[in-house]
């Protein structure tokens, strides 16, 4: 099958599931793609355990094998996606909410990282699962940080108030960078890649990839902010930003820095004041339609992929105990790492209360979750780990995306949202 008509097989299904759910479930439309295609999926599990010799996975497999995740998401879809829910973020409030979110996407994500690989390192070797603590610092990276797609997603659905749609956006947008360079470093100490490589370096790897990544970002947004205000041409804004969203990424990659990272911080430029009076009306309409339907069509194929990624990621008898003890460890770890890295933030307790609360449940994980999973070496590690984590990135999605509603309803009164 060529490249064109993979595409096109993944949009066929995608329109179709949406469709499905739209007739049936009616549910937002990216978790109604993943519900179909997961109960599909399903489907076909079963069909395959009952006529093994029809070999009804081979076709659905290939597919999945062909599309690539792994490299569709993190080294392709992912600079649009980013720089799409980048660029609908207020700067203005972000800067205002600046504290917190750093609070949150450093100190907070690492703290979800080792706890999280903690909890699983003492409690799973009563399931029989011993693998060494780095490797659950590895999973720990896959499951800490929430994914940015789901959460703006997830955000325009809830209407929050102001302050907290800048924490949250701001949040969910940077630390899948710092979950995906810490999973890097640490696959680099678990698997040996890398001679020699002490506390120091591991540090040094991560400040060159997340510090660099940003001021790269820094440049290049700025960059093309003078050269939309210089060109003042529709059609021209839009080539930049597409330039701007896809060049930052690659370029960020090729010189080992962080890629999400600095496509981020590119994007936010696009939110600034400076951006809103140089883009004239039209323009600005122009670009918000534009990475607006880049973006709902990537998810739609992301929320497919990640529905039908059971197919390959079959848990054994063992591992599903693993997987229900994961999902609480997941949304403990999430807890206590945003209590504590919010802790000493000079806001109110019933504030602080409600704001802890919604950041905690609504810490849901995706695509870019599923994909480093998928990107363990192959092997007993990649067995065990991935399966887990596909089942709290389900879990994280269709539970808590699907109650999320109700619980701000309950904690923000439609009042409150509106001031």
């Amino acid at each position: 099958m060529s490249s064109l008509g993979l595409i096109a097989t993944m949009l066929c299904l995608s329109t179709l599931a949406a469709i499905i759910n739209l007739k049936t479930f009616r549910l937002p439309a990216t978790i109604g793609i993943l519900l179909v295609s997961l109960i599909s999926s399903l489907i076909l599990l079963f069909a395959d355990w009952i006529f093994p010799s029809w070999h009804v996975l081979s076709v659905p497999r290939s597919i999945l094998l062909k599309a690539d995740l792994p490299t569709a998401l993190l080294e392709g879809a992912l600079s649009v996606l980013l720089f799409a829910g980048a660029m609908q973020v207020n700067l203005s409030h972000l800067l205002n909410r600046f504290i917190p979110v750093i609070a949150l996407v450093l100190p907070g994500t690492l703290l979800a990282i080792f706890i999280l690989a903690g909890a699983m390192f003492f409690t799973f070797p009563f399931l029989r699962i011993h693998l060494p603590f780095i490797w659950y610092v590895v999973c720990g990276a896959i499951l800490a940080p929430t994914d940015p797609v789901s959460v703006v997603d997830l955000l325009r659905r809830l209407g929050l108030p102001a302050p907290i749609q800048a924490i949250f956006a701001g949040e969910s947008l940077f630390n899948d960078g710092v979950g995906v360079v810490a999973f890097g470093v640490a696959m680099t100490l678990a698997t040996g890649s890398a001679e020699h490589v002490t506390l120091t370096d591991a540090v040094h790897m991560f400040a060159t990839e997340a510090v660099g990544g940003s001021l790269l970002g820094f440049i290049t947004g700025a960059l093309a902010i003078f050269l939309i205000g210089f060109v003042s041409d529709p059609y021209l804004d839009l080539l930049i930003s597409l330039t701007l969203a896809t060049g930052t990424f690659s370029l960020a990659n090729s010189l080992g820095m962080s890629g999400p990272i600095a496509v981020v911080v590119a994007g936010l430029w696009l939110g600034s004041a400076r951006a809103h009076r140089l883009i004239s009306k039209e323009s600005r309409h122009e670009l918000e339609m534009f990475w607006r339907l880049s973006e709902e069509v990537l998810n739609a194929l992301l929320f497919l992929m990640i529905g039908a990624e059971i197919l390959l990621l079959v848990p054994g008898a063992r591992i599903i105990p693993a997987i229900l003890i994961a999902i609480p460890l997941s949304l403990i770890s999430r807890g206590a790492s945003v209590f504590c890295s919010t802790i000493l933030l000079p806001v109110r307790d019933d504030y602080k209360k409600r704001m802890i609360s919604v950041l905690t449940w609504g810490g849901l994980r995706g695509g870019i979750s599923v994909s480093l999973a998928l990107g363990l070496p192959e092997g007993e590690v990649r067995n065990i780990l991935a399966p887990i984590c596909y089942g709290v990135v389900i879990f994280t999605i269709l539970v808590q995306g699907l109650t999320m509603e109700g619980i701000v309803a309950k904690l923000y009164p439609s009042q409150e949202k509106l001031s």
